[in-house]
């Protein structure tokens, strides 16, 4: 098993994103990408209260109903743990700060919450204040994770 570690902000990723410069960090080199400046304020395609009823569906996963939310592995050897809250903006999912570490499967049944694959999505590394798509992203996580 893989284990993906994080501290990002999902955003949805608008129509005319470009490549960007790569990114060499300790765990490899990303290709990153710009978003317009026309992106800025775009909200996602989910409803903000549903995206908090399927998270609110998640074992061992607690939400608020002002978006913060804490999702823990079963303990043990198995003990992980993701946490962040989602913005919203006229009933729309805005953005998702998240950060934490779990395991690669239990990562691609959070960002289906968000609509992804169906909806593209734009991830900040916040750290590297850079921007990459998701398949970038779950590698970049995956390269910081390591096995478990």
């Amino acid at each position: 098993m893989t284990t993906a570690r994080f501290d990002v902000t999902l955003h949805p990723l608008p129509d005319g994103a470009v490549a960007g410069p790569q990114l060499t960090d300790p765990w490899g080199t990303w290709p990153t990408i710009v978003l317009p400046k026309a992106a800025a304020g775009l909200v996602m395609a989910g409803d903000f209260d549903m995206a908090l009823e399927r998270l609110a569906k998640l074992d061992r996963l607690y939400v608020e109903p002002d978006g913060s939310f804490v999702w823990v592995g079963p303990g043990g050897e198995e003990r992980w743990q993701v946490d962040g809250n989602a913005y919203e903006r006229q009933g729309r999912v805005l953005n998702v700060e998240v950060k934490g570490a779990c395991p690669e499967d239990v990562l691609d049944v959070f960002l289906a919450v968000w609509g992804w694959p169906g909806e593209p999505l734009a991830v900040q590394l916040v750290r590297a204040g850079v921007f990459v798509d998701v398949p970038t992203f779950r590698r970049h996580a995956t390269a910081r994770g390591g096995p478990a």
